[in-house]
């Protein structure tokens, strides 16, 4: 191709590898999972358009149930002859192991892409490394690995080419994050190219290798001891041509495009003695730091591995250096109990080999290591470190690098100073707030200088998986040469800061290089804001001698009708301040920009974003300050100093952003991490706070029941306790007669507030002189920030309402409740987390939980706090997660076990009689515990029964005493998105139910795969639009309500907090006292359906009046009492479904573009809803005997 057709494009590894592997299918079967969704919604997408692949023919893009249904799927389309492909990650991969040891076996041709991840371990990590694919080296697949976005786009095209000539699958794999998330400017292959290396007779070859009945065979047979062994060796032809197949099939790519790819290929000194050996993004950093060292006389090389199955010797060796005398081989993976990892494993007995055959002469020193576990940061200065290792008599083997394990001291020192950042390129960071729109305009950026100037661009995008609200870095670099640096920023030359807090708790200058620019959004004017930064701050200002520029870019969004998303502020102000682009062009790419993110969401929001633009330049004002630091106050503390121990020494570093220089030592050797440290990470996110007036409120208690993140409580108390009170400190008389003198009092805890407004929107009491008012309001938090952290010390001095005497059966009594869950990373507004929290307030002290992966297990468990708390008692919920999909045999696994153990101490107590006292075994075992006294009674006596039993010499005592806790009725509950109880876990979750144990489910069903981005569920409604559903879903929702109804013997609900909070709190009891399974179906708002979350429940109450979530109990209870036990507890539908569904974008989008099929699919919608209608409303007038009967 001539230079003047070369088309050079700005986009991340997963687009740039769905671009080739879509045009060369005719079949994606795929599922979501985090790094790789990417891949499979782009394929989505383009399906949805029309966009078609090299044969003209648009692609069949089929979303499963599960990544194991999507390898099915893939294994049952290629064995019809189909060119299929699939894309996944990490345990979606694990899923997919016994399909892939099929295709292999069968040696049929495919490439299933993998952003590589990190297993499932002692902790789930949505992070890079190489866990995944290893797992999967024995599988028979070749495995081929990419290390940039420009290599994972071409070696895509490589994969689908050698596959075919050589039959054999491939596993095309690449750095997960480091890679798949990148954005870079690459040269994009042009359809002709790909054309032209995909051959139409292999192709063909293919198909005629199909399953046909006109030309019948059978595979797949079952084979005995007499020939299975010959076969699994009949293949061994195949694998020994790939290294010369796929090294021809490079040739070939290269001469099309000019880029020469090997199986092996070596970098450095052609007479180096020491040599590292890589593969996957590290070796960018080592050829760098190589690079930079032999400038200095060093004489060091580095190989890089793109072929690992198989692995042939022949081909390394001969690129391998004959000078060399010591290697060190790097893993990016951990293989517990090997001698050690896989690629160091192979390096040894290639050697080992060579030399005994007599191929080498001399044996190399060769030590192993592992790096960059989870995404671990691996930088030149590590690579330093191994050369300087190899470079010692005794070097260490089995080392690691990037940590500092002081238990088994395999890690080696670096010095973090090393820098090899060229002065050419623009290097910059922005400190962003998730969801604040930061990372997006970002991208946009790294698009305009790529795609409009000669610059090279890069970014990358640190955030951790935490839900919206966290800090998120991003990490953009610009320059004339290609831009190979795989991993963060440490020194930078512009800083941009989008939330002010930040700089007094967070390093934000940390990196600032000597001269660097600092734009930061404040609300203080340029006169005022140097007094109100922190003495460290202005001390590097000074000292690094760094340009200062401030915006109020918060009040900029707001006049413009963005709210709080001052993105394309920040983004006109940080071209206006690098020159990258002159200033009129540069606004002109970034409208543009904006109208093509925002062309879906309709004209009205990207005027408001043309509007933020323009108004920009005229807010942003350069600081002069002085030479000398003036502030007294430091850094806010991250943790408060009466935080415990692990707190301070492991949470603090974390949320400092140091979490990479604790040692070993200081993390948990299981997993098991302490409950409720949320409660010491103040984050501050939100601007604006509610405030309550006690002399409005009805004190019905809505507020804190629809409080997503339990930032509003309240207590009862004599007026006594005010004698301490601060003069702030507000509270009003009890509304409930008889207690003349009781106090009330809610308290907002501010710091821990998201500012959602649901609070607001529930609460039906107002001033009747100023409407406008209400009895909470949303104010800004600066004004009462100071008064509103003493208020909430002294209302933690409280005592809280004894359990024992409070009303669980209506909100106004569940808001004395404590919650046990508390300050999540959830967005704000979720829909998910009022129920969580209302679960923790009605049976925490007593609660297991089971929690799917998914947001609930992201925003419930994911460090560096988790909001699972405890009371002052120290019980609480007990929260466990495992997988994905199989959380409902999990949390059965929890309850069979407190069953059994239950047996087991009932039938020790009663062996223990003659030294316990009838009294006492007759008040342990006859007990109801079916209200809050019971219960408390019944803990008080095991209190009791555990020093009676350290007094007894008996190993039954011994051996009851681990037991005796389960005296206390446990209530376990499987909590998980529609993911897991509509899709991947369906049928565990049925075989569960089908138990008939005393399990109860509660399904946070917010009708997409809110955790992975939004893609389509079997719970997302016809006309609705999503990831993976673009055009509009045709097929109806499951009515899992239904499947749970027809066993006869589940308790089936059917709740929307905001249709009808007094139903979902009748439900949930209901469902836990229940002697059996129950399955509640909760209605939960979420971001992906695209409207603001501050309308919750205002969408609730209408997808309810609408009869599209009609409410519901099933109560097998009832039946067996001989009444009624269905219940339809909302009334007929009053307005139409699309007087619901068109204020969510899911169901407007279509309308925009694809209007009629909109107007189609919305009608088949409402006649889904009236028919179902009619179908609740015939069973709730059904008498008991038409219902299955229970055993």
């Amino acid at each position: 191709m001539s230079e003047n057709n070369k088309k050079f494009v700005t986009i991340d590894g997963n687009e740039a590898v769905v671009h080739v592997a879509y045009r060369v299918s005719e079949v994606c079967s795929i599922y979501p999972i985090t790094p790789s969704s990417p891949m499979a919604e782009s394929a989505d997408v383009w399906s949805a358009k029309g966009t078609t692949n090299i044969w003209g023919q648009v692609p069949d893009v089929f979303e499963m149930q599960s990544e194991g249904g999507a390898a099915g799927t893939a294994h049952g389309a290629l064995q019809a002859g189909a060119m299929t492909t699939t894309f996944t990650s990490s345990q979606g991969l694990m899923l997919m192991l016994p399909n892939m040891y099929k295709i292999a076996g069968e040696l049929t041709s495919t490439v299933f892409h993998v952003a590589a991840r990190s297993l499932a371990a002692q902790a789930l990590s949505i992070f890079g490394d190489h866990q995944d694919v290893m797992a999967a080296r024995t599988t028979g697949f070749a495995m081929l690995c990419s290390a940039s976005v420009q290599e994972a786009h071409d070696l895509a095209l490589i994969s689908h080419a050698a596959t075919l000539e050589t039959r054999v699958p491939f596993i095309h794999f690449f750095d997960g994050f480091r890679t798949s998330h990148e954005v870079n400017k690459i040269e994009l292959l042009s359809d002709a190219q790909i054309r032209a290396m995909i051959n139409e007779d292999l192709v063909i070859a293919h198909r005629q290798r199909a399953l046909n009945p006109d030309n019948p065979f059978i595979r797949g047979t079952a084979q005995n001891p007499d020939v299975y062994f010959q076969g699994r060796e009949s293949a061994n032809p195949y694998y020994e041509r790939i290294p010369g197949i796929l090294q021809q099939t490079m040739n070939r790519f290269a001469e099309l495009t000019g880029r020469q790819y090997s199986l092996y290929e070596y970098f450095g000194d052609p007479q180096a003695e020491r040599v590292v050996i890589i593969m996957g993004s590290g070796i960018e950093t080592v050829q760098q730091t190589v690079e930079q060292l032999n400038a200095q006389d060093e004489r060091l090389g580095v190989l890089q591995v793109r072929l690992f199955r198989p692995f042939p010797a022949d081909d390394l060796l001969a690129v391998l250096p004959s000078s060399v005398k010591s290697l060190a081989v790097l893993d990016r993976t951990k293989e517990i109990g090997a001698n050690g990892e896989p690629l160091y494993q192979e390096i040894m007995t290639l050697l080992m080999e060579a030399y005994t055959q007599g191929t080498i002469s001399n044996l190399p020193r060769v030590i192993g290591g592992r790096y960059g576990l989870s995404s671990k940061e691996f930088t030149p200065a590590m690579a330093k470190a191994v050369f300087d290792e190899l470079a010692k008599a005794a070097p260490k083997n089995h080392f690691t690098i990037g940590i500092t394990d002081d238990v088994t001291h395999t890690s080696l020192e670096f010095d973090p100073k090393f820098n090899i950042e060229g002065e050419d390129v623009t290097r910059a960071l922005f400190f962003g707030l998730g969801s604040d729109g930061t990372v997006g305009a970002n991208k946009n950026s790294i698009k305009i200088i790529g795609e409009n100037t000669e610059l090279n661009a890069q970014g990358y995008f640190v955030y951790d998986s935490r839900k919206a609200g966290s800090t998120t870095v991003s990490h953009l670099r610009f320059g004339p040469q290609l831009i190979k640096a795989p991993y963060l920023i440490q020194s930078a030359n512009f800083i941009a800061c989008h939330k002010f807090d930040f700089v007094s708790k967070v390093e934000v200058l940390r990196e600032a290089a000597e001269g660097a620019v600092f734009l930061l959004n404040s609300p203080y004017s340029p006169d005022e804001v140097w007094e109100k930064l922190p003495r460290p701050v202005q001390q590097i200002l000074i000292d690094r001698q760094i340009a200062l520029y401030v915006i109020d870019a918060s009040t900029v969004a707001r006049e413009a009708g963005m709210g709080r998303r001052i993105n394309t502020v920040m983004q006109t102000c940080f071209f206006a301040l690098s020159g990258v682009l002159p200033r009129d062009e540069a606004i002109a790419q970034i409208k543009q920009a904006i109208e093509k993110s925002y062309f879906t969401k309709g004209k009205a929001v990207i005027e408001q974003n043309f509007k933020a633009v323009d108004a920009a330049l005229d807010h942003l004002h350069k600081v002069d300050y002085p030479d000398q630091v003036s502030s007294q106050r430091e850094l806010d503390p991250v943790v408060p100093p009466q935080a415990p121990d692990f707190v301070q020494e492991v949470t603090a570093p974390m949320l400092l952003g140091r979490g990479d220089e604790l040692p070993v030592s200081k993390l948990p050797v299981d997993g098991t991490y302490p409950s409720g440290t949320t409660q010491w990470e103040k984050r501050n996110i939100s601007d604006f706070i509610p405030v309550w007036e006690p002399d409005i409120c009805i004190q019905c208690g809505n507020c804190s029941f629809v409080c997503p993140h339990s930032v509003i409580r309240s207590k009862f108390f004599h007026e006594k306790k005010l004698a301490d009170a601060p003069d702030s400190f507000p509270s009003a008389r009890i509304s409930a007669r008889g207690f003349p003198e009781t106090r009330y009092t809610l308290q907002i805890y501010l710091e821990d507030c998201t500012g959602c407004g649901l609070c607001v929107e529930a609460c039906p009491a107002y001033d009747f002189e100023d409407k406008t008012t209400k009895a909470i309001n949303m104010k800004p938090k600066a004004p009462v920030f100071e008064a509103g952290k003493t208020n909430v010390g002294f209302f933690e001095s409280l005592p809280v309402n004894d359990r024992a005497k409070v009303d669980f059966s209506s909100v106004r009594g569940a808001q004395f409740l404590e919650p046990l869950f508390e300050f999540s990373g959830a967005c704000s507004g979720c829909g998910e987390t009022p129920y969580v929290r209302l679960l923790s307030q009605l049976f925490g002290p007593r609660l297991l939980v089971a929690n799917a992966t998914g947001c609930s297990s992201i925003y419930g468990g994911n460090l560096p706090t988790t909001p699972w708390t405890k009371n002052k008692e120290g019980q609480g919920p007990a929260w466990s997660n495992s997988l994905f999909e199989d959380n409902a045999e999990f949390g059965l696994g929890m309850r069979i076990s407190s069953d059994h153990h239950t047996t087991m101490a009932k039938k020790l107590i009663k062996e223990l009689a003659p030294q316990l006292g009838k009294e006492c075994v007759n008040a342990l075992l006859s007990t109801d515990q079916r209200v809050g006294s019971e219960l408390r009674a019944q803990r008080e006596r095991v209190v009791q029964l555990k020093q009676k039993l350290k007094t007894i010499n008996d190993p039954r005592a011994k051996n009851l005493l681990s037991l005796v806790d389960h005296l206390v009725r446990r209530s376990v509950w499987l909590v998980g998105g529609d993911g897991w109880a509509y899709d991947i876990g369906s049928g565990g979750l049925d075989h569960a139910l089908a138990s008939g144990r005393n399990i109860n489910v509660l399904v946070l069903d917010t009708e997409v795969y809110s955790n992975t981005g939004g893609q389509m569920s079997k719970s997302t409604p016809t006309a609705a639009t999503a990831k993976f559903a673009s055009a509009g879903k045709r097929i109806g929702k499951k009515d899992l309500a239904m499947q749970a109804i027809s066993y006869g013997n589940v308790y089936v609900a059917r709740v929307a907090m905001g249709a009808s909070p007094q139903q979902t709190l009748l439900a949930m009891r209901e469902a836990e006292e229940y002697d059996g399974p129950s399955l509640i179906l909760a209605y939960s708002p979420c971001i992906a359906h695209g409207y603001d979350l501050r309308q919750g429940l205002e969408q609730q109450k209408l997808a309810v009046e609408s009869g599209y979530w009609p409410l519901i109990r099933y109560s097998p209870a009832l039946r067996k009492a001989g009444h009624r036990p269905f219940v339809l507890d909302s009334p007929r539908p009053r307005i139409r479904l699309k007087d619901y569904a068109y204020n969510e974008m899911r169901y407007k989008l279509l309308t925009r573009t694809h209007p009629d099929e909109a107007e189609h699919l919305i009608q088949v919608a409402q006649e889904l809803v009236d028919l179902r209608w009619d179908t609740y409303e015939h069973m709730a007038e059904q008498e008991p005997t038409e219902f299955q009967p229970v055993a």
